[in-house]
């Protein structure tokens, strides 16, 4: 919200010389968040000036210049830049004439830009300063040539100070509003806001002297509103006032003060009378829409949309309208998206002559809904949605009439109506030793009850209790908690001790929690950075790394997706991983590992996800809605998955580079079974995605020994890393976290320092090529027994010495005891145990 200071000036003192950082820092103390400053960005001398004559001078590149003599002081006084009364000066434009009264930014002015003026030779003549337009001067977005002051209703004197005659000298405050906290989206809010910062006194605009409306200006005209379809059967517009006013001359200029405002405040101008319905919804918060009363068709009708029809907004857009839209219609059919922009049929235009002023209140959750249904943010919908007063509704009407008959000749008419199906704010209920015990900091009675009131609040003395009806711009005040914060607020959040409280026993992580950190800290300490990537992919991805077995894994697809290319729910992580990675090697870093811990989607075949509809309007879903909207949610598993490309160790002296493979993935996995208490084992296998034979599948066993398979690891098809624009080798693992942490022990207990010396031996087994390596070592680790206490796969030799199709696999291995020293005889005799258990599964010999 950005607020004038000239505006929130009239509602609320400020002292002299208070500056925008000074309202800032009041504002702050509030709640209020700080955001920016904003000013015309104009100095120096700006003054009125009269065209005298000019002389018309076409140019060899087509263009025609205007020589111009134009009076910048009264005759016979100096300029405000100290040269003579009249000034040269070239102009392009082709808009004025001899007498019209002129901006004339004078040599040392800065316009916004900033644009530093000087004198300056151009096409043969000395331009002595230059005549502005309103663009120029910040006043608006389009160069229709020259500003002349005529045409804003202004005949002033020559020399005079231009900028404080536009209104250019002003500066505005931005803040940031919060959702809940829509009634400061208007000057009248943060006047109010202000007012409880400082103690200055506060003038609610929507109490002024003839803003009420009384039975004699609100009957005649038809307004029905027929809609059921809201919280407990009530209707989406709860307020509708309309007020007619006749005679309008939209043809006159918007005054040169109102205009400045409503530039500061964002808006730009168009039209007087659309312009006085922005500085009404800005002053008071009510967002107000004008008709152009001969281009009706009866009377008003509220109602929801019927299937099929369709809407040309203000923008020209033509919108097909959803059953859930709430819509301003006539006898022709609708005319506008209620509390987010008007229909194009019933625009005001420079004809318009007689003009119907409607100030309603909608239910904000409809609003909401049909704003982003559309992607029609306006400010009308921007106050809507977090709530407005209902009660200001009448108070804006009058206004806008009030603004109408005084700019722009109307003549209020008999002609309107009003509709009051508002609810008067519930009574809270607030013990009166609550605030103490919520806040930490003890407040009287008398600072309770003062500030309830500041707010506008009604306050009643319940014995230990005080009732307090909020005030109707606060619909966020729904409880005694609400009530707290405004007392902490208002009296002062310096008040709140530096105290953390003491946190409740008996809570914590939970053990899946500490689990799933477990895994986070075992992989960044190991040199592994987390990631997180976005849960949006193509369909090609998520069959690519969907499955382990094949692709056109069943995925749910995202009815609003962000990118048309990425419309699917994720099914595995790695296709993120790899965009990650991509993103990080054109910014060359080209030696990444990283990892990532998130949830996937997996819908089950054949079931339909997100097929519920949602109830219209803002009508609570019933229970039976609400197991739908539930079922309709596809499983999510969370997921670890790792990646790593480049080298783990770089050239250095001394030190050949070591680039990554598969074996680094493992590692990884391996260490994620180690941080759960598991041991994760790789099984050979294949996947689409991977390189064929550098591929595993990992295992773990569950408690009560069965294989449970929870992922997969490799190096990804080299065909596929190039499609990607990635190196060859790409070294990638995904395992199913949840499903390692239901099987992980309850307590991972870290085992016994060893007390008696271990016994070394290594054994070379020869097996056929196509026995896989795991295989062998989990045979060997079987029969060797619980005398072994590990074994490392050290050699893999092919080649001369040993018969074709055949591979030796030298294994180092490590025995130990618990309660002695083992003799030679007893390690030896475990490990022949363990090749003869390889030898009867694999036909494996010990190598010569």
């Amino acid at each position: 919200m950005r607020v004038p200071l000239s505006w929130l000036g009239e509602y609320v003192d400020l002292e002299p010389g208070t500056t925008a950082e000074d309202v800032h820092a009041a504002l702050v103390s509030v709640g209020l968040e700080e955001e920016d400053v904003h000013t015309f960005e104009i100095t120096g001398p700006v003054v009125v000036g009269e065209v005298l004559d000019f002389v018309e001078e076409p140019q060899t590149n087509g263009k025609t210049i205007r020589w111009c003599q134009v009076r910048v002081a009264p005759d016979g006084e100096t300029a405000a830049d100290g040269g003579d009364a009249v000034h040269g000066i070239v102009c392009g434009a082709g808009n004025f004439f001899p007498g019209d009264k002129v901006v004339v930014t004078l040599p040392g002015s800065v316009l916004p830009g900033p644009f530093p003026i000087a004198a300056r030779k151009t096409y043969g003549h000395v331009s002595d300063g230059m005549i502005a337009s309103a663009r120029e001067l910040g006043l608006g977005d389009e160069h229709d040539g020259i500003l002349r002051l005529a045409t804003l209703g202004l005949d002033p004197e020559v020399g005079s100070d231009a900028i404080s005659l536009l209104g250019l000298d002003d500066t505005a405050v931005e803040v940031n509003v919060t959702p809940d906290r829509g009634y400061a989206f208007s000057i009248r809010g943060i006047a109010r806001e202000y007012s409880h910062a400082t103690g200055a006194a506060f003038r609610d605009p929507a109490s002024a002297p003839g803003l009420a409306i009384s039975g004699d200006h609100a009957a005649g005209f038809s307004v029905t509103i027929d809609d059921r379809s809201g919280i407990r059967g009530r209707s989406g517009a709860s307020v509708f006032v309309t007020r007619v006013v006749r005679d309008v001359d939209g043809s006159r200029p918007t005054p040169a003060w109102m205009i400045a405002r409503l530039k500061l405040a964002g808006i730009r101008s168009i039209s007087l009378i659309v312009d006085i319905t922005n500085y009404v919804m800005l002053e008071l918060g009510q967002p107000i829409h004008g008709y152009d009363l001969d281009k009706l068709h009866g009377g008003i009708v509220v109602r929801r949309a019927h299937p099929g029809e369709t809407l040309v907004t203000l923008d020209g857009q033509t919108r097909t309208l959803n059953e859930e839209d709430l819509l301003i219609t006539d006898d022709s059919g609708p005319i506008g998206l209620a509390g987010v922009m008007g229909g194009a049929s019933t625009e005001i235009g420079a004809g318009t002559s007689s003009v119907l002023v409607e100030a309603a209140n909608f239910d904000p959750v409809s609003i909401a809904r049909t704003a982003r249904r559309h992607k029609l943010p306006s400010e009308a919908s921007k106050r809507f949605e977090r709530g407005v007063d209902p009660r200001v509704a009448v108070a804006a009407a009058a206004r806008v009439v009030q603004l109408l008959e005084q700019l722009a000749g109307g003549h209020p008419d008999a002609l309107g109506s009003l509709f009051d199906a508002a609810d008067a704010p519930s009574p809270i209920r607030l013990p009166k030793d609550y605030i103490g015990s919520l806040v930490g900091a003890d407040f009287t009675d008398d600072e309770v009850r003062g500030a309830l009131a500041e707010i506008g609040g009604a306050v009643s003395d319940r014995g230990d209790v005080l009732e307090v009806v909020p005030p109707s711009w606060r619909p966020d005040l729904r409880d005694k908690s609400d009530l707290a914060e405004e007392v902490a607020r208002i009296v002062g959040y310096d008040r709140i001790p530096s105290v953390l409280p003491v946190a409740p026993p008996g809570r914590g992580l939970s053990r899946e929690q500490k689990l799933r950190r477990a895994v986070a800290e075992v992989l960044a300490a190991n040199g592994a950075t987390e990631v997180l990537a976005f849960p949006f992919v193509s369909e090609k991805a998520n069959d690519t790394f969907g499955s382990a077995e094949t692709g056109g894994v069943p995925a749910v697809k995202i009815a609003n997706a962000l990118d048309a290319t990425a419309p699917y729910l994720r099914t595995a992580l790695l296709p993120g991983l790899l965009d990650v990675a991509k993103r990080n090697l054109a910014r060359g870093l080209v030696d990444l590992s990283i990892y990532e811990i998130g949830t996937v989607f997996r819908p089950v075949a054949g079931a339909r996800f997100g097929s519920e509809t949602l109830p219209v309007g803002a009508a609570l879903p019933s229970d039976e809605v609400l197991a739908g909207l539930n079922a309709g949610i596809p499983p999510q598993p969370r997921h670890l998955a790792g990646l790593v490309v480049g080298h783990t160790i770089v050239k250095q002296p001394g030190q050949d580079a070591i680039a990554a493979g598969v074996a680094d993935a493992l590692t990884m996995a391996a260490q994620t079974g180690a941080a759960l208490g598991l041991t994760i084992e790789p099984v050979q296998s294949t996947h689409q995605a991977l390189h064929p034979g550098r591929t595993a599948e990992l295992v773990v066993r569950d408690r009560d020994g069965s294989t449970v398979s929870v992922g997969y690891a490799g190096e990804l098809l080299p065909a596929l890393a190039e499609e990607l624009d990635l190196p060859r080798v790409v070294a990638v693992f995904e395992l199913d976290l949840d499903a390692l942490v239901s099987v992980a022990p309850a307590d991972i207990v870290a085992g016994t320092i060893a007390g008696f010396p271990a016994a070394t031996q290594d054994l070379s087994l020869v097996v056929a090529v196509s026995t896989p390596a795991a295989e062998v070592e989990r045979a060997v680790r079987e029969g060797a027994g619980p005398l072994l206490e590990s074994i490392r796969l050290v050699d893999d030799y092919r080649g001369t010495g040993l018969p074709d199709d055949t591979k030796s696999l030298t294994f180092a291995l490590r025995f130990r005891a618990d309660d002695r020293t083992l003799t030679a005889a007893e390690a030896s005799e475990a490990k022949l145990a363990g090749a003869a258990r390889a030898e009867e599964r694999f036909g494996a010999h010990i190598r010569d």
